[in-house]
């Protein structure tokens, strides 16, 4: 299990008050526009309060004016206020006034929810910005060992539906549970006011309502997390083999591949079905539970109509206020999911945020310029205590070329990539200039380089963009002028927009030598003091490769060279060729001399030469 699923736990806890702390940071930068729309929440809650009790008044003193005398409530307040300052109104006049202040009512109150529900969306997409630039910048900074680890699938879940699932708390989660609860706590206020002893027996069902309401909030929670999980699972299953569709075609796997997705596919659909099922039973319940409660408003309420005790209109605003009960309650618990999916991403989101760098920018100097490289009994292992490397030392002077040779996992490629500090070295050191490495800037170090690799990768763009990956101080003749030396631009020429020529995903439509002379013309046009050369013709025909072996010679002139090949008929000329085996340099020397000790590297080189001549 990789590090990302382990924490891809279904029985995580509800809420965490540390991670919701954390969440809350990302509102610092926009405090000002969260105040101004939890200031509009509560008008927004003060207008909805206002509706049902217009129209109460309206009833009483104005629709059924007759039953002044048992006018009760809200209405003999209101009625007795406008009295006593001279608003005394005719039932017309009263009714014409009561309906457009009912109306001005409806129309402020969705100016005041328009607004604030565009503050809280513009707030959530400029919070989504800076997570995923946030996210982003981190994964740019993790070593290549966190990548081997964990899925690209699944990290691109963090930067994408995890990071929409926090927009959801912001836009509507956060601020729209405040005006929830103010929602409630206003309409629990008013019917108080207006009559309490009816306002008892309407929240006399409160209880089912709360039972309904545990019950539907445990089972979503669980059933969203399970649906995270596994679309995550379906969306690192589906990263990894798009990518290797090649080989799985290759090998006739389609219809095992096939039923592997049938089977992830499945459980994500059976966890949504059961996510579905809570939702399905809660509403019906919920709205049962409010039918239950106006049929005791009518019971009770109709009683206490007909005994005089209670007005026509605050009956009629009970129901309407009954009516809004219930919404901000089933709007809390799926808020409340809300908040449960937020916690869920979150926590996801920040274990990634926190994974530690392993490679850490310690260093200050910033170099630039390159006189020596040293190896001073290097050890490196991915997994301890299986070592790649074991007491490694040479020495690379200005303007040598030194090969490095020997078995596929002896370890050659390992060296490069702790040149780089893509990994650092568990014992000894490596030396530049006689200063370790690590007390370099990372940019400056990775600058004094320039590696092709015999896993290649091109980028969605240009042709010239690949080569300069759009760095603005390698110039459109600077791409040319790379791209003519390792023999590039006989191809590129053929294209029909040349050099703006359009190059899709990982290069597709160009063939493996002209994505490979892409890859060495991108290293060449950034004209390092170093060039390594980690299996740089190994995916090339033999014809292209003779084409851009003068090239290479050319471009080595000067400079310093690291080349690791399997052909040892690219590497003769090197000034010392180092011969690796199980992670230790067993042979050094020249081509010459190393022919003539008759070891290793004398094994190698017969055996590529006789299967020269098998094939010849």
């Amino acid at each position: 299990m990789s590090e990302i699923e382990r924490h891809e736990d279904e029985g995580a806890k509800a809420f965490d008050p540390h991670l919701a702390r954390r969440l809350l940071r990302y509102l610092a930068p926009y405090r000002l526009r969260a105040a101004v729309s939890v200031g509009l929440v509560i008008l927004s809650s003060l207008l909805e309060i206002a509706g049902p009790a217009i129209v109460a008044v309206a009833i009483d003193l104005y629709v059924a004016p007759k039953q002044g005398a048992q006018v009760a409530g809200i209405s003999r307040r209101i009625g007795a206020w406008l009295v006593a300052h001279g608003f005394a109104l005719d039932p017309l006049s009263g009714i014409n006034v009561a309906g457009a202040l009912y109306f001005l009512v409806l129309i402020a109150g969705f100016g005041v929810l328009y607004t604030q529900m565009v503050l809280m969306n513009l707030m959530g997409q400029y919070i989504m910005y800076d997570l995923r630039k946030q996210i982003f910048g981190h994964l740019q900074k993790l070593d290549v060992q966190f990548f081997d680890r964990n899925p690209v699938g699944r990290l691109m879940t963090r930067v994408t539906t995890d990071v929409d699932a926090l927009n959801d708390m912001f836009t509507a989660g956060f601020v729209s549970i405040f005006g929830d609860i103010f929602v409630l706590a206003g309409i629990v206020g008013m019917l108080f006011w207006m009559n309490w002893r009816m306002a008892l027996v309407l929240f006399s069902i409160i209880p089912l309502i709360i039972l309904a309401s545990a019950w539907f909030r445990a089972g979503a929670r669980l059933t969203y997390r399970k649906t995270r999980a596994r679309i995550a699972a379906i969306n690192a299953f589906l990263q990894e083999h798009i990518s290797g569709m090649a080989t799985v075609q290759l090998f006739n796997r389609e219809a095992d591949e096939a039923e592997k997705f049938e089977g992830l596919n499945a459980r994500h659909r059976d966890a949504n079905i059961e996510a579905i099922f809570y939702y399905s039973v809660f509403y019906p319940v919920v709205e049962l539970i409010e039918t239950i409660g106006l049929a005791l408003i009518v019971w009770y309420g109709g009683g206490q109509v007909i005994q005089g005790t209670l007005s026509i209109g605050v009956m009629v605003a009970f129901f309407q206020y009954a009516q809004r009960f219930y919404e901000p309650i089933s709007d809390l618990s799926e808020k409340y999911n809300i908040l449960q999916a937020a916690m869920a991403a979150s926590e996801r989101v920040f274990k990634l945020l926190d994974t530690p760098p392993r490679i850490l920018e310690d260093g200050t100097i910033e170099i630039d310029h390159f006189e020596s490289l040293e190896f001073r009994n290097v050890s490196f292992a991915y997994n301890e205590p299986e070592w790649v490397l074991q007491n490694v030392s040479f020495t690379v002077t200005r303007g040598e070329r030194v090969a490095l040779v020997g078995h596929t996992g002896a370890g050659k490629t390992t060296v490069t990539a702790l040149l780089l500090r893509f990994y650092e070295p568990q014992r000894g050191e490596i030396l530049i200039n006689g200063i370790d490495i690590r007390k370099y800037t990372i940019a400056s170090l990775r600058s004094l380089f320039a590696i092709v690799q015999q896993d290649f990768f091109l980028f969605t763009g240009t042709i010239a963009q690949n080569i300069s990956l759009g760095n603005p101080d390698i110039g459109p003749e600077r791409v040319r002028e790379a791209a003519i030396r390792v023999q590039a631009d006989r191809f590129i020429q053929r294209l029909p927009e040349g050099y703006d020529a359009e190059v899709r995903e990982r290069g597709a439509g160009l063939s493996v030598g002209e994505k490979q002379l892409l890859s060495f013309a991108r290293a060449l046009a950034f004209n390092p003091p170093v060039l390594v050369l980690d299996e740089a013709t190994s995916s090339i025909d033999t014809e292209t490769e003779v084409l851009i072996q003068e090239a290479i010679q050319t471009l080595m002139e000067g400079r310093t060279s690291i080349v690791i090949a399997h052909r040892l008929s690219t590497i003769r000329s090197a000034d010392t060729i180092l011969v690796f085996h199980h992670g230790e340099i067993r042979e050094r020397g020249t081509h010459d001399e190393l022919i003539q000790h008759g070891g290793l590297y004398r094994k190698l080189y017969e055996i590529q030469y006789r299967e020269t001549a098998a094939v010849v």
